[in-house]
């Protein structure tokens, strides 16, 4: 309560006792002055908190208003600070660095290749010495192919064993049989 409430309080206390102690001389007219005095205390009382909640609210809304503020604020630096790195950075300009790394990147093997290459003139592919290899040996093949032997030569076969040959003994001679049986019926 302000000092102005308890201030107004006490005369509200006082009018009552006041219209009471009227009440009691009989006095009509005295107690329903003071009776009507009370009212306006107590409207004036009613006043003051009504203003007490109007400022309450005007300072929940200046709150409100205030973090409004304050957010739009931080929505708005954050909207421009996406502005800013897309146009600094923007899709064309994404592509532009692509593009640019692509050609970076294929310089880069053409540089690979170029420092690969024999320094030696004299020096040919390796696959144009390889071709020449494999016509070199299909001439030599086709050369052997060609050639009629020469009759004078004399063909050696490789002698004939002298002695027999181990014969089987009879029980594996039975096992063999047996295993062959079994084969061929499976």
């Amino acid at each position: 309560m302000t000092c102005r409430e308890v201030h107004l309080e006490r005369k509200i206390d006082q009018a009552t006792k006041d219209a009471k102690e009227k009440i009691a001389k009989k006095d009509k007219r005295g107690a329903m002055f003071l009776l009507k005095k009370k009212k306006l205390y107590e409207s004036e009382i009613d006043k003051i908190g009504n203003v007490k909640i109007t400022l309450e609210t005007q300072i929940m809304n200046l709150e409100s208003a205030s973090q409004n503020a304050q957010t739009f604020q931080a929505m708005n630096a954050g909207r421009y600070a996406m502005e800013k790195i897309r146009t600094d950075v923007g899709i064309e300009k994404v592509d532009d660095m692509m593009d640019d790394i692509r050609e970076e990147m294929e310089m880069a093997n053409e540089i690979s290749n170029a420092i690969a290459q024999p320094v030696d003139p004299l020096m040919t592919d390796e696959d144009d010495l390889l071709k020449e290899l494999e016509e070199l040996e299909a001439e030599d093949v086709e050369a052997d192919l060609l050639k009629i032997p020469n009759q004078k030569e004399e063909i050696t076969m490789p002698d004939a064993p002298s002695s027999e040959l181990p014969t089987l003994e009879k029980d594996e001679e039975a096992d063999l049989r047996k295993l062959g049986a079994e084969l061929s019926g499976m």
